[in-house]
């Protein structure tokens, strides 16, 4: 099979219709669902250094990936973060908006000029209540990524943890208070 990668440019002068019937996620999809899912979408772009959807925010919606890179992030505590994945052309962003209560798990950011469709969470929704095989659908293949990106979190967790502290600094500092004399009880 002879797949050809397409540029920005040449993606976005493409229909709405073309470019979600021909995204890699979407295959196998019949005409009544990708028809529903283009009443649903616009064409989204996003900068180097853009954030495209923030952990916590209200999730009101998911795109698809046509080009470029997007980083995903997680929370990791005292204003870190902790890079889980890196996704590009071909792939789902945002399965949180599938599932109440609508909020996002990650944080994603381009990390180059990135072309994505954006599908409406609040119309899909209806969408999926009148048309259960499009619901289905779409659960079957947001499940699928969902194992894969808690898979990711698991495993980039798992490299941090198991990586030889260095700090200067005590794990757990004592909290049990001197005896008279001066020293710490045992």
């Amino acid at each position: 099979m002879n797949t050809q990668i397409k540029t920005h440019s040449e993606i976005q002068t493409e229909p709405l219709g073309t470019r979600v019937a021909f995204h890699p996620f979407l295959v196998g999809m019949n005409h009544t669902q990708l028809t529903l899912l283009t009443d649903s979408a616009v064409a989204r772009h996003f900068n180097t250094n853009q954030t495209i959807l923030r952990e916590g925010d209200f999730a009101n919606g998911f795109y698809l990936i046509e080009t470029g890179k997007v980083a995903l992030e997680s929370e990791a505590g005292f204003g870190e973060s902790i890079r889980i994945q890196i996704i590009g052309a071909g792939d789902l962003l945002g399965w949180s908006w599938m599932f109440p209560p609508y909020v996002w798990q990650f944080t994603a950011g381009a990390i180059e000029p990135t072309a994505a469709l954006f599908f409406y969470a609040a119309i899909l929704r209806e969408y999926c209540e009148k048309d259960h095989s499009l619901g289905y659908e779409l659960l079957k293949r947001i499940s699928a990524v969902m194992v894969t990106r808690l898979q990711a979190a698991h495993d980039q967790m798992l490299s941090l943890y198991s990586k030889p502290r260095i700090s200067r600094e005590p794990l757990m500092r004592d909290t049990r208070l001197p005896t008279e004399a001066g020293t710490f009880p045992k």
